[in-house]
């Protein structure tokens, strides 16, 4: 099953707030900074396609199938942050342009970057 970016970017949010706590509906849209209204609507698709689960007190929590995509998207977002950092870019930038790359970037490039990386820390 194929998931869209905006879905990949909810998936991560919830896989971060997670580590803070449990996770609410409005705890998304205060980190993402976005209505009401979308966020409902971008979880009740997460729920259906099952990526999410909502109990009944509205905590939402990931499947294994929500948790890899986001753990993926999370660790594309650190590596290419801090492969920017290095560059000199400034933290705030470096994370705002990593989350435009993250989603776009192919597997291959991905793991040629970790690698890469994985190099120059040695």
């Amino acid at each position: 099953m194929s998931i869209q970016e905006s879905g990949e970017m909810y998936l991560e949010s919830i896989l971060v707030l997670s580590g803070k706590g449990a996770v609410r509906s409005i705890d998304i849209v205060e980190y993402m900074n976005y209505s009401k209204p979308s966020v409902s609507r971008a979880v009740g698709i997460l729920k259906k396609d099952g990526y999410i689960t909502v109990d009944k007190s509205g905590y939402i929590e990931l499947t294994s199938s929500g948790r890899e995509i986001a753990q993926k998207i999370y660790d594309r977002h650190k590596l290419i942050t801090g492969l920017l950092e290095m560059l000199g870019v400034d933290k705030e930038t470096a994370s705002e342009d990593a989350c435009k790359i993250e989603h776009h970037l192919s597997d291959k490039s991905f793991e040629a970057i970790k690698k890469h990386m994985e190099s120059y820390k040695k």
